[in-house]
This record gives structure tokens, sequence and C-alpha cells, in this order.
């Protein structure tokens, strides 16, 4: 089907179809002509060319979205879905690529795709960036890390996490331990986290916090709360780099003997559904992951449109869920 034929068959030129179905502005166009476009083009189940629209624009509606490593959990498939429904409401299509090995190589993939602009989750190589700007790819972002020869602060800052997680402990406990995950894909989150436990420690006057290693599992995990219960001073408040890293802390408590917050105070990050059901409950960080969302697809469609765009991170809330664990 093509546009000639919905024409027909709402008894409009090609011309009202084009202006009807692109939405394009300035048209005075009555609403019953529009609507009898749309009824045409759905009974006959025409749906615009891609390719042409990409033509007509010079650009497609793609936004590639890279992924790192990670595992695709709570927080990361519900910020994905956000992505998609923020672009999806500028009219744009969100497509996410997982760079976990056997994936087809990243070059490739946006060479054929041609999108409209390029969102990484954390920074890559210089020169990939310098050939898709060169391919005419319009928009390359980093919400995590940089990119090569741009601003240096990272679009979604994780420090403030760290810091939230720090003051929270440091009312009641005066020396700290950094669960960090067992992942090294994660440091690009884990390392500015820490950094934000660093800072409030510096600030307070408490020691360095310790940091240990903690595995997905809990004879790994009890390893860690020996060793910072075995500190002089003992650690007394672990800050987890996230909910799951908390339950595996508290996992270790338990394989001990151990409880929180009696043997161990721990705090976690994300809010994941399992938090509430851990022994003890966890408390835990919180952010505005959809306000997140928003501002990255606002800054996106505003530098396809040529608009000024602010340098400086996305603002989000935080917040605690203040529950047993700490």
């Amino acid at each position: 089907m093509t546009s000639a034929d919905v024409a027909r068959e709402a008894g409009v030129s090609r011309a009202t179809v084009s202006y009807v179905l692109n939405d394009t502005p300035h048209q005075k166009i009555p609403e019953a002509t529009r609507e009898r476009v749309w009824e045409a083009a759905d009974r006959l189940g025409y749906a615009p060319s891609a390719a042409a629209r990409a033509l007509r624009t010079g650009r497609s509606d793609i936004v590639l979205g890279l992924l790192p490593d990670w595992p695709i959990e709570h927080v990361l498939g519900q910020l994905i879905q956000q992505l998609t429904n923020a672009f999806a409401e500028h009219g744009l299509t969100f497509v996410v690529h997982s760079s976990a090995r056997p994936a087809r190589p990243l070059r490739e993939l946006w060479k054929s795709m041609t999108p409209a602009a390029v969102l990484a989750l954390q920074d890559f190589p210089e020169p990939e960036a310098r050939a898709m700007r060169a391919a005419g790819i319009e928009v390359v972002m980093a919400m995590h890390g940089t990119v090569p020869g741009e601003k240096p602060a990272p679009l979604v800052s994780e420090q403030p996490i760290g810091a939230v997680q720090a003051r929270h402990l440091a009312a009641a406990h005066r020396r700290l331990g950094y669960a960090y995950p067992d992942l090294p894909g994660l440091d690009v989150l884990a390392q500015p986290r820490l950094d934000g436990v660093r800072r409030v420690c510096a600030e307070l006057g408490l020691p360095e916090p310790d940091v240990r290693t903690v595995p997905l599992e809990a004879l790994g995990a009890a390893e860690a709360v020996k060793a910072w219960l075995a500190e002089a001073p003992a650690v007394t408040g672990v800050c987890a780099f996230n909910d799951d890293i908390a339950l595996a802390v508290l996992a270790g408590l338990g394989h001990l003997g151990l409880r929180a917050p009696q043997d161990l105070a721990v705090i976690g990050v994300d809010d994941i559904p399992h938090a509430s059901l851990a022994q003890p409950p966890l408390t835990t960080v919180f952010r505005d992951t959809n306000t997140i969302a928003r501002n990255m697809a606002r800054r996106v469609v505003d530098t396809l449109e040529g608009k000024a765009v602010s340098t400086g991170p996305v603002q989000d809330e935080l917040g605690i869920r203040i529950r047993q664990s700490a």
C-alpha cells in the first residue's frame, strides 16, 4: 500500500495524506478530513516507510541505546522502559543493543541502522565516537563515563548516592565499610559511589572506608563480614554498591550467626522488590529514574533540533527507604 492508495480511499490529495500522517504543522486541514485519512490508512493497513521518511527528513527516528555487559535486572530494565516511553513522546524509537558477547560489533550495528542519535550508558572509545559523527550521527551521548573529546562530567552522577548512604550511617557509626561488586564492568557506577562515601567520611573526620569486594553468595560475603569486624576499630556500618550486594552481606551475616543492624548495619541502593522482604528488611537509597529518562530524552531531542543544551549533570532526587537493616 502507498500514500496514493490512501488518498484514493479517503478522496483527498496525496499532499493532504502526507500532511495528516506526518502531522505537518501550520496546515489548516479540517478535523473530519484528518479522521477520514487516518481511517483510510487503517483500513488499508498503510504504514509510512521509515526509509522514505529518513530520506525526506535527513535522519531516521531511531535512538540507539548501548548497554554495557551488565546484568539486566530490575532497575536497569525499568530505566530502559522509561527511556523507551520518554523517546516515544518525541516521536523517536529507542532501540537497545547489549555489548554482552558474542553480540554483533557496534560499528556494524550503527552503520546498518543509521540512527539519529546514540545514547550509551557508559563511555566508548574515541575512534568509535569520531566515526559515528563522521557518518552523520548527530548526537552521541554517554549517561555514565564520558564521550571522548567532550565534557568531563558524566550526565548522570553516582557520587551523590554514596554520599547519601554514608551520611545516613555516619549518624550512628564511626567506621564505615564499602561492599564493592565483583563484576568489573560495574566500575563506572561503583567507583563514583565509593568516591561519594569517601568524600563524606573525609568531611566528617571519619577514617577512610574499608573496601571489600563482595560476591553474590553467602560464603564469600561472610569472609568480607569477618574482615570488617576484625578491623581495629571494627567496621560497624556498610554501604553496599546496590541492593543485590547488600542482600549478599545480609546472607553473609546470617551464615556467621550474626544479625543486622546489631552486629553490622547495612544500606543498599535501588529499592528492588526483594529489599523489603529481606531479613531484616533492607534500608536502601532510591532515585527517580523516570526523571532521568525524561531529561535524557529531552537533551537528545533538543540537540537534534539545534537548541541550547545544558552540559551539567541531570538532576534527580534521592531518598532513603528506612527499614531495619540500618
